[in-house]
């Protein structure tokens, strides 16, 4: 892959971008165990990728993103916007490389990750979720400062980085299982984890798993086009899902590997947060557990090669506590 290929913002996400990002990652960071878990007699992997040191698979993007950053661009910073998860990821590599990040994050985002987010040394501003556009205010600050814009899943090196987690699914079903996986199901936001692993496990269906009410992904491979988040859309916990609208770069991906779609209920991601937590002990925020939530209420059918993504952990304790003492 060229220099000049690699610098192109406007290139697309590849297998072998996605190759190249896990070398980065496997230099940086131990891999996070699959763990089996058996479901109405048949054994499924669960990727526990809220055991990364942010607590979610969003490192793996804001790592491959931020060392792909020329010289000069490092110097004039980057600038994030996130519900949290992603904030953290790209903080975390912006502390690393020495690099000023300026994060937008929901007022309503959940405490841990907005004070996790600053220790991380980012500079944090808030907006309001459902008035402001976080697009249009991370525009205005990069045409300010000269910084990045670094998207949560709109942009190839996201895909690629989130897509390192495939690489080690793969690795590691052939050492555990002797083979690589047939099913994944992947909690859905915009959709780069889902892309990224489709893209290095060819051989694999996928189903995309969305919280109700923020099931636009599945609306719009439902529909053959990509479609926003229906008009005042309902509350929800699962507040690194709460994606407006998808991106070509990963609905397209998706659209045309057959991508499979459904939503999961409140009482379902809490049921699977609870069988999480005692089974493999495990802590897992809302939008963390909605794939197992798909396989536990039934509406993904599980083989016994099946990788459910387990993709963050970052909760507010008090909450927590509340859903798994119900």
């Amino acid at each position: 892959m060229t220099e000049q290929l690699l610098l192109d913002p406007n290139r697309k996400p590849s297998a072998e971008g996605v190759q190249r990002a896990a070398d980065k990652v496997r230099e940086i960071l131990p891999q996070t165990p699959l763990l089996p878990l058996t479901v109405d007699g048949k054994t499924i992997w669960c990727k526990a990728e809220c055991l990364q040191p942010i607590g979610a698979f969003k490192i793996r993007g804001g790592w491959h993103r931020l060392t792909d950053l020329s010289t000069e661009q490092r110097q004039s910073g980057v600038v994030a916007f996130s519900s949290g998860n992603h904030a953290q990821g790209v903080a975390w590599a912006a502390q690393r490389l020495g690099v000023r990040a300026t994060i937008i994050m929901p007022a309503d985002a959940p405490l841990a990750k907005l004070e996790n987010t600053k220790k991380l040394g980012a500079e944090v501003i808030t907006y309001d979720r459902l008035a402001d556009s976080r697009e249009q205010l991370a525009a205005e600050l990069a045409g300010e400062s000269g910084a990045v814009v670094v998207p949560s899943f709109d942009d190839p090196w996201i895909i690629e980085g989130q897509g390192s987690t495939g690489v080690e699914i793969r690795e590691q079903m052939i050492a555990q299982a002797g083979t690589p996986p047939d099913h994944l199901v992947a909690c859905c936001g915009g959709g780069g984890l889902a892309t990224g692993i489709l893209l290095v496990n060819p051989e694999a269906d996928i189903t995309v798993v969305e919280p109700e009410g923020w099931d636009d992904m599945k609306r719009s491979l439902e529909g053959g086009s990509i479609v926003p988040v229906q008009d005042n859309p309902p509350p929800t916990e699962c507040d690194a899902l709460q994606t407006l609208l998808v991106s070509p770069l990963t609905f397209d991906v998706l659209k045309a590997r057959k991508a499979n779609a459904l939503a999961v209920t409140k009482a379902e991601v809490h049921h699977a947060m609870r069988v999480a937590f005692e089974r493999l002990r495990l802590v897992v925020e809302p939008g963390g557990a909605v794939a197992l939530a798909a396989i536990l209420s039934g509406k993904a059918t599980a083989t016994d090669r099946t990788v459910i993504t387990i993709s963050g952990g970052n909760v507010d304790p008090e909450r927590f506590a509340a859903i798994i003492g119900a």
